[in-house]
């Protein structure tokens, strides 16, 4: 029997149980204009010095920000550096960018664009939160003597839309939670799309391996691992015993990225007080941390950090929501800084296994993206000029 269009079953799309952010849209900033950034599970943006490929990262740290509650100032320290350059100011000599991205999950694809006023003074203008074609959520900056925007969301009652002010120094659909009653239904969908998009940007670990810091012995802490990740043989210390399965999957990484055997990777408590970490050798010797070179170093951070979770790294994840729908996203400048070609190879691949189960996701910029091309499941953004290659 032939079934007709009406007759044929519906095909259901399975929606991500994690959200997770699919585009990062820089529609105005720092060196980009009008580009959008595909993002996987392992996205590694490449290109040359000047490309702007740390301003990628820069953007997407800023929304996280923004998305966990921080006002603008905290986040925009220096907000005139984010400003196109070339960028005219207009009639009331007042310059900004635009930044935006898409989540998706199970409320499927929701869109979110920010319009930031730079000059001159800093602050929201512009917020429109969307999905499935329809406007959730926009602000817009009425009068500019007030520090507040207009605010209008979906309401889908006898009112199609409820208007309020909102602050100008903070993301409206931050608040939304606080201020969305969710009696109807079109309010409801307006609260799932926001703790979508928050839940997706806020689980964010910046991470930057400083390998003279991770050198000296240091005193025991909180053993959750810092950006710079200075505090590493005292983590180290910590989650030998936590995970010996986890832990036995990072010394095989390090042996793999590191030079010369490694049959185990050790921390001990100094008479001090103070930890180090050594590699074991596998013949009595063993090699302090600080005899490393820098790549060894940040190798093993960004492994170390691969292989771990929001337990262990200096992150603020969502605890009223359980760990099985959320997803960390690691944010790492230089992820093939200081590394040679087989050390950068290995840990791509790490990478690509490790974001491949979804529990973490990885936004990272390298110098040349070809050899991260040809892992599987390794997104790749080539910021390079046409004709450069």
């Amino acid at each position: 029997m032939t079934l007709t269009s009406a007759e044929a079953p519906t095909a259901v799309v399975a929606r991500p149980v994690r959200p997770g952010v699919t585009e990062l849209r820089l529609a105005a900033f720092a060196a980009h204009r009008r580009v959008r950034f595909p993002l996987g599970p392992l996205t590694l943006v490449a290109g040359p010095s000047g490309s702007g490929k740390t301003a990628a990262l820069r953007a997407y740290e800023a929304l996280a920000r923004l998305g966990a509650g921080e006002a603008l100032r905290e986040v925009f320290p220096d907000p005139v550096a984010c400003v196109p350059e070339r960028s005219r100011a207009d009639a009331q000599h007042r310059r900004g960018f635009r930044i935006g991205c898409t989540v998706d999950g199970p409320e499927g694809p929701v869109r979110l664009d920010v319009a930031v006023q730079a000059e001159p003074e800093l602050r929201v203008v512009g917020e429109r939160l969307s999905a499935g074609g329809r406007t959730l959520l926009e602000t817009a900056l009425r009068d500019p003597g007030r520090p507040c925007v207009q605010a209008a969301w979906h309401t889908g009652g006898t009112s199609s839309v409820t208007r309020v002010p909102l602050p100008d120094d903070r993301l409206g659909t931050a608040l939304l939670p606080l201020r969305v009653a969710g009696r109807t239904a079109g309010e409801r969908q307006v609260l799932a799309a926001a703790e979508q998009m928050v839940l997706a940007l806020r689980s964010v670990y910046v991470c930057d391996p400083d390998p003279d810091s991770m050198r000296a012995p240091v005193p025991l802490g909180s053993g959750r691992l810092l950006r710079g990740c200075g505090n590493l043989a005292e983590v180290l210390w910590r989650t030998r015993s936590e995970c010996g399965r986890r832990y036995a999957h990072l010394v095989a990484a390090v042996e793999a990225g590191c030079a010369g055997p490694v049959t185990d990777v050790l921390a001990e408590v100094l008479g001090d007080g103070t930890v180090r970490a050594l590699l074991d050798r596998g013949d009595g010797a063993r090699t302090p941390l600080g005899l490393l070179g820098d790549g060894e170093l940040r190798y093993l951070a960004l492994a170390l950090v691969l292989l771990t979770g929001p337990g262990v790294l200096e992150v603020d994840p969502a605890g009223e929501v359980p760990a099985a729908f959320q997803s960390l996203t690691v944010l790492a400048d230089g992820f093939d800084r200081a590394l040679d070609t087989r050390q950068a190879g290995e840990l791509t691949r790490l990478a690509a296994r490790m974001c491949e189960r979804g529990h973490i996701r990885l936004l990272g910029t390298v110098v040349d993206g070809r050899q991260a091309s040809a892992t599987a499941g390794a997104t790749v953004v080539d910021l390079r000029p046409p004709g450069r290659g």
